[in-house]
């Protein structure tokens, strides 16, 4: 059961008035269906529109950010709940504690970096929670492309490359994350995994 969803996001705003569509249009969706938002903790870029969105629709918002980023990044001052912590493995940590599904919007390094750690430990089978893009203006073609060349080329299990979904609609995204049940083991070392 999903209750609360993390969002990976950027402290940017992007070159395209898409991102902050997008956004917006998660923040809302995810407070219209009852869930909470858990995110970075930043009132500015897609981080702070998304969280703009949440509350304005009354949802829950749980901020998380490294005490060092705090001045740099300018955290939101009207959340539910801020945790400020001491690092960035710890914020990744309580931000996988505290939720039950994980999606990324559109960003730059840290974005994907937790992006690719939480795909990491679904691969490792350390949580079993569903993961999904949401896509706005085509961002992530290339890196879909990437990953689909990944299992070609015989370094990631067509199994695994599943545990990542993809969509480019608020409702949409939310629809799948919430009919989304955990697919049989498919052990990164097990025989034959790469063929799965």
């Amino acid at each position: 059961m999903i209750r609360r969803v993390t969002v990976f996001c950027g402290s940017r705003s992007g070159a395209l008035p898409a991102y902050l569509d997008t956004a917006r249009e998660l923040g809302a969706a995810i407070a219209g269906r009852g869930l909470g938002l858990v995110y970075g903790g930043a009132r500015v870029g897609t981080m702070g529109a998304l969280a703009d969105a949440a509350l304005a629709a009354g949802g829950e918002v749980i901020g998380v950010m490294p005490q060092g980023l705090i001045d740099r990044e300018v955290a939101h001052p009207g959340l539910t709940a801020f945790h400020a912590v001491t690092s960035m493995h710890q914020r990744k940590a309580l931000m996988a504690d505290l939720s039950d599904a994980f999606i990324a919007l559109p960003g730059g390094y840290g974005t994907l970096d937790e992006l690719f750690e939480i795909l990491t430990w679904g691969q490792l089978e350390l949580h079993a929670k569903p993961i999904a893009l949401l896509d706005a203006a085509g961002f992530f073609e290339r890196l879909l492309g990437c990953l689909d060349h990944a299992v070609a080329e015989g370094f990631l299990a067509s199994a695994h490359r599943g545990l990542l979904l993809h969509e480019t609609d608020a409702a949409a995204v939310l629809d799948r994350i919430q009919a989304w049940r955990p697919l049989p083991a498919a052990s990164k070392w097990e025989p034959g995994a790469l063929e799965r």
